[in-house]
């Protein structure tokens, strides 16, 4: 798992419209950058919807929010739409910034072993520098605490 402190490794990434998103692009400003495991699941709808309604609040900060799967640009355009998603989605089918980013993990469901997503969430300060990180986030409430931490609190 990467850490505080640690420098926040670029990407190069498509967005849900083809649009080519890069991380370096947002030096100068924080980033939310939450990786999660797919589109339109329970968890990750009620994580994606948490962050939308408190998108306003997070352009009030001056913060931009990026969610990552290894979902497809269609799909993540079709789970935007459904659910009225205003920030970034990007794709990652072949696992660049999931990989990076350590999320990649072994995770066990009912007995059963497999490679998946483990949903974490990174603040990423001005300078391209990892400020915080929330391993194995709650979909209900990741968004709450981010902002919370945001304005001076702990997460």
């Amino acid at each position: 798992m990467l850490k505080a402190g640690m420098k926040a490794p670029d990407f190069t990434l498509p967005d849900k419209d083809g649009n080519l998103v890069r991380l370096s692009d947002f030096l100068g400003g924080k980033v939310v950058l939450y990786f999660y495991p797919r589109d339109n699941t329970p968890g990750c709808t009620r994580q994606a919807c948490g962050f939308a309604a408190a998108y306003e609040d997070f352009r009030a900060a001056h913060v931009t929010v990026i969610g990552v799967s290894k979902d497809s640009a269609a799909s993540h355009q079709k789970f935007a739409d459904k659910y009225g998603l205003p920030f970034l989605l990007v794709s990652d089918p072949e696992l660049q910034a999931i990989q990076a980013y350590d999320v990649w993990q072994e995770k066990k469901l009912y007995g059963k072993v497999s490679m998946g997503v483990v949903r974490t969430t990174y603040v990423i300060d001005e300078n391209g520098v990892i400020e915080m990180v929330m391993p194995k986030v709650k979909p209900d409430t990741n968004a709450a605490e981010i902002l919370e931490y945001l304005r001076g609190g702990k997460p």
